[in-house]
């Protein structure tokens, strides 16, 4: 029996459910959490699968689980499945009443948490009768989604061009990495080095980011080390609280902190990361025809990155 007849025979939907969760969340625990499994249960699922595909999709490590190559592009056929299966089962609950206008909106967490609010603001004064369903996702994970039609837009990072293909990209912003801290941490008394700010605790992205590769980077030529008291998190809801309300200093990109800085909520260290930049834009598919509801969200997007 070739390999591929045994994968169809015995691929289950848990597998893709599962796979798909870890890809997300970025480690098997938060996985096996989100989908009410252990994680004995959770890893046992993933080797079926490796084992069925005949190949490696993850690496696991301390810091969480990546994506292997043949992983990315197995996570885009994952994603169209389940969403292929999502839209067969909405099509048992139409209701008489006519449906509101939906745009499905895709974005870098980062960007949730900066320029986003300004953008759906704008957007739903021109368009106040749609739903907007925003996801926040690693890159990977957006990409992947993009391609499977599982968005209408997508706000995130260039990424090598086999992972590009089939999408359309338009760059708002080069992306640098800014250390932030406290309006009254008493680092903003003192004469700020990097060496001096490192004497503080630390909250940072995980290894394996875009932002961690410019730190480290940054920490490379300055020859520093992280301190020993850290937080490493891709939530930056809790790193953000971390920096606005103790002694932490953010290593965050400069997107998703550009409205703390306009109102002073947070105060940037005078020390950046060297560089251009991480390359952000608007992401959509190639060849296909975007809504008016996409079309405005467009408009909406560059106008706020502009103003």
């Amino acid at each position: 029996m070739d390999r591929n007849h045994l994968f169809n025979q015995r691929i289950r939907l848990r597998h893709l459910h599962t796979f798909v969760a870890v890809a997300q969340q970025g480690t098997l625990g938060r996985a096996a959490e989100t989908l009410s499994l252990s994680q004995p249960a959770l890893s046992k699922t993933l080797n079926e699968l490796e084992e069925l595909t005949g190949t490696r999709l993850l690496d696991r490590g301390r810091l969480g689980a990546q994506l292997t190559t043949m992983g990315e592009q197995f996570l885009t056929h994952a994603v169209r499945v389940l969403d292929a299966l999502n839209h067969a089962g909405q099509s048992f609950n139409h209701t008489v009443n006519e449906e509101p206008a939906v745009l499905r909106l895709g974005v870098l967490t980062t960007v949730a948490l900066g320029m986003l609010p300004s953008i759906l603001d704008r957007f739903h004064q021109q368009q106040p009768n749609t739903l907007v369903q925003v996801a926040t996702l690693h890159n990977n994970v957006l990409l992947a989604g993009l391609k499977a039609d599982e968005f209408d837009v997508g706000i995130g990072r260039m990424a090598a061009p086999d992972l590009m293909a089939g999408l359309s990209y338009e760059l708002l912003f080069l992306e640098s990495l800014r250390l932030v801290v406290r309006p009254d941490h008493p680092l903003l008394s003192d004469n700020v080095t990097l060496s001096r700010a490192l004497s503080w605790p630390v909250v940072i992205s995980p290894e394996g980011t875009a932002p961690r590769r410019i730190a480290d980077n940054m920490l490379k030529e300055q020859g520093c080390q992280l301190p020993t008291t850290l937080v490493e998190t891709s939530a930056t809801s809790l790193a953000r609280q971390l920096a606005l309300r103790y002694d932490y200093v953010w290593f965050v990109p400069s997107g998703a902190i550009k409205e703390d800085l306009t109102h002073n909520a947070l105060a940037a260290l005078p020390i950046a990361s060297h560089g251009p930049g991480e390359p952000v834009g608007i992401i959509t598919r190639s060849g296909h025809p975007l809504s008016v509801g996409a079309e405005i969200m467009l408009a909406a997007i560059r106008k706020s990155h502009a103003g």
